[in-house]
């Protein structure tokens, strides 16, 4: 096989692009237009053939509607030595081949290729994380992000630009793949060519090899990617983003792009951002100087799409999105932040919770199968030494997806629950109490022991605790609840609690309605500000739209949320959520 189909196979395996190959050359290109001469030769008649085709004792159309048996006077002697002579003629292209044709590739995948025999021209480009001088060679350690493992080099001293090899540089290294006698990896890279693409200063860059703790890191957002973790997480995060996208696509839904800028609180909580330009940030305190604003009236930083995906609902059907949220809590705990992404997905004509639970659990289920075949998330879930340190054990994060891969998450009612809890009250800080709701001790112990490692859904809350727009329970009142009930459920997971929340919605007007008034969103008489006989004065409020979708068709239907950056932190181990975000942003940070 001559070395350019080689390296055409070799790159089919492992999946790597064809257009990283370069120009071929004039040379190049006369090689191979004489290697295509040499193949071409194995169709042509041997030559005591071709005097039999010239004596006419065979004609040409014979020869070809014969079979090789029936052709008595093919010399195969002949034909097996020209075979080798042509083979032989394809060997003595092979070097120039090799010379001529650069093969670039990432450092995961040379990390993977394993050759029986030494590699010329490879070419790899990454940051230099360490390195180490010897008196004849340097050996360096680059990374690229694709890998949680560097790669080791071998460098001359006097290779060219070898003294710019520093810290934090970015490089381009050609050389050859060969077999290493160190035990860290099969393979290393002798270089013979250095180009130095972006210089650094190693006395003064931040990220330096010794041990970096997680709360310095966060100090440099911008360079903490660079690390080997932070980088499998941005892969891992890319890769969840993909899983789902074909997970919605799979099953007819339509992604959607609500607004991050609203006109109300969705959850009626308060802890929104207000926006406004910079030059009137002082009218807004001022209710009278409305004609002054930007939007003639206060708008917000979106805390959740839900109410907007229920309009577009009414469009296409089921529809999702994945985007940013923001709340103002002052909270300083490792689960909140101010900014964060949310999955949401809103399911039309659907008249029971257990469908948009069904649809919950067989999302997640099939985003964790589909990531754990990636090479990412095995060399993650498999790593050695002292990389991710601070991350939960690998072997308690490979437990957590087990769980999530397992069938029939277990569903429990808010009601049993707090009955389960009330008979281990003496082993919580805060009293289990049906009209209180769950605190984080009582969600971890309903997740730990209510469902053995899986998922749980807690359902049917009380109705006074939940948001206005869910659906009163339907069936008749459980004589063991206490009060009226919303049909909605949380989901809880070992050790972070919470990942997820849905219900059904209120899609009748009259109880819609009822529910805000009980909620002080609305008071008195609510009249649309579609009406045209609405009277003076008629207290429409900011999600008159909202009520308008109950007047004219709306059918039942659920939706949830998933706290996107939460449910990856479960995933990966990071023990707090301002280590899976890039650019974290909580109470009192908010840093480049």
């Amino acid at each position: 096989m001559s070395s350019a189909a080689a390296v055409m196979r070799m790159r089919m395996r492992m999946g790597m692009r064809s257009s990283m190959f370069t120009t071929p050359s004039s040379s190049t290109m006369r090689v191979m237009r004489g290697m295509r001469s040499i193949v071409l030769a194995h169709h042509q008649p041997p030559p005591s053939l071709c005097k039999d085709l010239d004596q006419g004792r065979i004609s040409r159309r014979s020869i070809s509607s014969s079979s090789p048996r029936r052709l008595q006077n093919i010399d195969l002697k002949e034909l097996e030595r020209l075979t080798k002579e042509a083979e032989e003629r394809l060997k003595q292209y092979e070097e120039p081949l090799k010379r001529t044709v650069p093969l670039q590739m990432s450092i995961a995948e040379c990390l993977r290729w394993e050759p029986e025999s030494e590699e010329d021209n490879v070419v790899v480009q990454g940051y230099v994380r360490s390195v180490r001088g010897m008196k004849t060679h340097r050996f360096v350690s680059l990374g690229d992000g694709s890998s949680l493992a560097p790669l080791q080099a071998v460098v001359p001293v006097d290779t060219n630009q070898a003294e710019g090899l520093a810290i934090g540089a970015a490089v381009r290294l050609t050389g050859k793949w060969v077999a290493s006698p160190g035990a860290s990896q099969s393979h290393e890279m002798q270089v013979t060519q250095v180009d130095i693409l972006g210089p650094s200063d190693a006395k003064t860059f931040p990220i330096q090899k010794k041990y970096q703790t997680p709360e310095y890191l966060r100090t440099i957002p911008h360079l903490r990617p660079r690390t080997p973790i932070n980088a499998a997480l941005l892969k891992m995060r890319s890769e969840a983003v993909a899983a789902l996208t074909r997970f919605f696509a799979e099953n007819h839904f339509t992604q959607t792009h609500p607004p991050i800028l609203t006109s109300s609180d969705c959850e009626g909580a308060g802890e929104v951002f207000t926006v406004a330009p910079a030059s009137t940030v002082a009218e807004l305190s001022n209710e009278d100087n409305k004609s002054k604003m930007f939007f003639r009236n206060k708008k917000y930083l979106t805390v959740s799409t839900q109410l907007h995906l229920e309009a577009l609902a009414q469009s296409v059907g089921n529809v999702w999105t994945l985007s940013p949220v923001f709340r103002a809590e002052k909270s300083d705990t490792a689960r909140h932040l101010s900014e964060f992404y949310m999955l949401e997905a809103e399911m039309s004509f659907v008249n029971d919770l257990d469908e948009v639970m069904d649809l919950a659990e067989d999302m997640i289920r099939n985003m964790c199968i589909t990531m754990y075949e990636s090479p990412t998330v095995y060399e993650f879930l498999n790593r050695e030494g002292r990389i991710g340190s601070d991350l939960v054990p690998p072997e308690e994060v490979n437990a957590r997806w087990e769980g999530m891969m397992a069938d029939e998450w277990p569903r429990i009612t808010y009601t049993d629950a707090i009955e389960f809890l009330q008979e281990h009250a003496d082993e919580f800080e805060h009293k289990p109490i049906w009209t209180e709701g769950l605190h984080s001790e009582h969600e971890k112990f309903i997740a730990e022991h209510v469902g053995d490692g899986k998922p749980v859904f807690v359902t049917d809350y009380p109705r006074d605790i939940k948001a206005f727009y869910m659906r009163e329970g339907q069936s008749l009142p459980d004589i063991s609840s206490p009060g009226p009930t919303v049909e909605c459920f949380d989901l809880l997971v070992p050790d972070l609690c919470e990942i997820a929340g849905g219900s059904m919605r209120e899609h009748r007007l009259e109880p819609l309605l009822e529910a805000m008034k009980r909620h002080n969103i609305v008071a008195g008489e609510f009249t649309s500000s579609m009406d045209g006989n609405a009277p003076a004065g008629a207290k429409t409020g900011p999600l008159d739209w909202y009520v308008d979708l109950r007047r004219w068709g709306c059918a039942p239907h659920g939706g949830f949320g998933i706290g996107f950056d939460r449910l990856l932190c479960y995933l990966t181990g990071v023990q707090t959520i301002r280590d899976m975000v890039s650019f974290p942003r909580w109470f009192g940070r908010c840093d480049c």
